[in-house]
């Protein structure tokens, strides 16, 4: 799949796909890259996530961009989304080392025990989700929760997308292991600490998938 994407995104940024143009409908797409239905439609996924393309129902795939830009998961940009994330999630899992309680502990212990194990990227995309909204019950306060709750979405598809396309899923396992640690420690500044790595790491991995080395080095620097 992520040759597949690679080969559509530079046709679409040299311009053999012109803005406004249509893609190859899916079966011929399929006979040319010789690749299953399904892998080209993650694909084709992928490039509408990045802003490359949209899908008309009953009409196909359309050019609407030559360059990658912000992602957009659900109804949020990537880059309000981490902004957003970094605002809430790092100082919630301060607050959940304070007040977690030995319940939390167990269903996150379990949790994490489960993702490592888990290898259908659907269920652990879930399993995800639920882990950052299990930290934000910990918390023990229920505004952090309803955020959480309302951003849920995207964050499943985040995570989708990155798994999906920067292998993420085993160093994410390890952080969400480290933010574990910090709060059965109860250190509120251990779990600050964890939890913005792993922020960090979402950052980086968007970045090297939205902005390619080949870039110039002056947006290298950019969020996503």
């Amino acid at each position: 799949m992520e040759a597949v994407l690679s080969h559509l995104r530079g046709a679409i940024e040299r311009g053999e796909y012109a803005i406004g143009g249509k893609l190859p409908s899916e079966a011929e797409l399929c006979r040319t890259l010789e690749v299953s239905r399904p892998v080209l439609r993650e694909a084709l996924r992928a490039l509408q996530t990045m802003g490359l393309t949209v899908s008309r129902t009953g009409k196909g795939t359309f050019v609407v961009a030559d360059a990658v830009g912000d992602p957009t998961f659900g109804d949020y940009a990537a880059g309000d989304l981490l902004e957003v994330r970094r605002h809430v999630e790092v100082p919630v899992a301060g607050y959940a080392a304070r007040r977690r309680t030995p319940d939390d502990l167990d269903r996150l212990t379990r949790l994490v025990d489960r993702m490592e194990r888990e290898t259908d990227t659907t269920a652990w995309v879930a399993m995800d989700t639920l882990f950052h909204l299990t930290v934000a019950e910990a918390a023990r306060n229920p505004v952090f929760r309803r955020v959480i709750e309302e951003i849920r979405d995207a964050l499943a598809r985040q995570s989708a997308f990155l798994n999906e396309l920067g292998g993420r899923r085993e160093q994410s396992d390890r952080e969400h292991r480290a933010i574990v640690r910090a709060l059965a420690d109860g250190s509120e500044h251990a779990a600050v600490e964890a939890m913005t790595h792993h922020l960090d790491r979402v950052e980086t991995t968007l970045t090297a998938l939205v902005r390619p080395a080949r870039t110039p080095a002056h947006d290298s620097h950019q969020a996503v």
